[in-house]
């Protein structure tokens, strides 16, 4: 990061705004780019940006021009062109321009209607060939009116290479009394309901400034649907879910620097994907709620997860349960890369497994993670012994506490770890009470670190020989000026699975 761009990005920060908005903020409601730009899905020649227009009076369809520069001053383009925001997709953009140079930084912008949107900072992937380092961000569960993000100002002034999302983007719930802040609505079901949720989180400065950044790369949880839906079913047994998981689909896609080929056809949407950074890294983005087999053991007269003890609850061991569904775990078991270093797994929730009470006497778990698919998991886990995998990472979210663990098959015998596992905490979303983490986390020896009392995100710096990670906490989830300390830090090691404290 240059010194002319952080002073910009501190400037823009203090100001509210996200850079490149100081020149061209405008107040009232006709701000057509009120909720930002964002860049994603970075490939070694082409990646895509995005925006959304805003304003009662747009017409059916708008035309938007862009630009990708070499420099921030727009004076090397490299490339431009123009999209069409129809009514339809909410006046959203997704322009993607190809033939670029593979891992250099590029700048754009968007213009229309006489306004210029904020400068975002994106870079394209390196050469599969090329010798690569990569410094990235993990981050999920970012709940509007539980807290401030601070978090986001964290990771806008690291300036990553990439953003790895690991879901809850936008939370389902209608605001609580008394809360920091409040979510624009009630409790959201319709495409209305969604696209005026998503425009209330994409209001927030230091939000924008995240995604102005870097690129991203984005998976789901629940929240942008509902909690704990599985498939086609919503917690409440809802008999139009549906409908109303093409709704929400939908609105995800308007709202995220995704690919035009990835927009949903009904209830349909594929994440699934496979990213490559140079020689280094293959990122595998997995999806854990579209092609699930549904919770076992739910509570009665309701879909969703349940905390149950393995003697009530035998169907948690059934062998043709599925978290990711047959033909995801197919394709991920067939898709490992043996030729480079590391394999992340950008995925929602914790792998490890996690007792509440001694395994070994009266086990119980929480249903809706990989604890309630304990079989597939361990076919993963198998999976990635069997073909003495380099450098399986699994990364995710979900649980609103920083865990970092070592991956076994067989969490009941001692032995060497296959994989390493690093859970970030939430953005804003709240947490259990550290003394109830520290009470469980004696009967989960393979859980290196547990803590529930922080919010933030997890650092990484990655290159052929070592991973270098370092967990974010923020003060005051309840300052959008917090000060965010480094909690702890850990390595792992190329062909040495199991993390270490550094």
């Amino acid at each position: 990061m240059t010194a002319s761009r952080r002073s910009l990005l501190q400037a823009a920060l203090a100001a509210g705004l996200a850079p490149g908005l100081l020149s061209c903020a405008r107040a009232g409601s006709d701000e057509r780019f009120a909720l930002g730009v964002a860049s994603g899905a970075p490939r070694p020649d082409r990646l895509v940006l995005w925006t959304r227009l805003m304003g009662g009076d747009l017409p059916e369809a708008v035309p938007v021009r862009w630009q990708l520069a070499r420099d921030e001053r727009f004076t090397d383009l490299a490339a431009q062109g123009e999209e069409t925001a129809l009514r339809r997709d909410a006046h959203s953009v997704h322009a993607e321009p190809a033939g670029l140079v593979p891992g250099r930084p590029y700048f754009y912008r968007f213009e229309a209607l006489g306004q210029r949107s904020a400068v975002g900072r994106t870079r394209t992937a390196p050469a599969p060939d090329a010798p690569a380092g990569l410094r990235y961000v993990i981050a999920s569960c970012q709940r509007y009116d539980m807290g401030h993000y601070a978090a986001w100002r964290d990771v806008a002034e690291w300036s990553p290479d990439l953003v790895l999302f690991l879901g809850d983007y936008v939370y389902e719930y209608a605001s609580a009394p008394n809360r920091v802040r409040r979510h624009e609505g009630g409790f959201v079901t319709s495409l209305d309901d969604y696209r005026r949720r998503y425009a209330t989180y994409k209001r927030d400065p230091l939000l924008q400034a995240a995604h102005a950044a870097a690129p991203w790369l984005l998976v789901w949880d629940d929240h942008e649907v509902d909690n704990d839906y599985a498939a086609l079913q919503g917690q409440a047994l809802q008999p139009d879910f549906a409908e109303r998981r093409a709704a929400a689909y939908q609105a995800w896609w308007e709202h995220q620097p995704v690919p035009r080929a990835w927009r949903p056809r009904g209830p349909d949407l594929r994440i699934v994907s496979r990213w490559t950074w140079g020689r280094l890294a293959t990122v595998h983005c997995l999806d854990d709620r579209q092609y699930r087999d549904p919770q076992a053991c739910p509570k009665p007269g309701r879909g969703g997860s349940n905390n149950v003890a393995l003697r009530d609850c035998p169907e948690l061991l059934d062998p043709q349960r599925s978290l990711l569904g047959h033909e995801q775990e197919r394709w991920l078991a067939d898709g490992w890369d043996l030729q480079r270093p590391w394999n992340l797994v950008a995925q929602q929730t914790l792998m490890s497994r996690f007792a509440w009470r001694d395994p070994a006497r009266d086990p119980a778990y929480w249903t809706d993670g990989w604890d309630g698919y304990p079989a597939a998991r361990r076919r993963l886990l198998d999976g990635i012994a069997e073909r003495r995998l380099p450098g399986a990472v699994v990364l995710g979210g979900d649980v609103h506490t920083h865990y970092v663990a070592e991956l076994r098959p067989d969490f009941d015998r001692p032995g060497p770890a296959v994989a390493s596992e690093f859970c970030g905490t939430s953005i804003s979303s709240p947490s259990m009470a550290q003394a109830r983490l520290d009470e469980a986390l004696p009967f989960n020896p393979h859980i290196r670190l547990g803590r529930s009392d922080h919010r933030g995100t997890v650092r990484f710096t990655l290159d052929e020989r070592r991973l270098q990670a370092e967990l974010r906490a923020v003060e005051d989830v309840e300052r959008a000026d917090s000060p965010v300390n480094t909690l702890a830090r850990f390595i792992v090691e190329a062909g040495r699975p199991g993390p270490q404290p550094a």
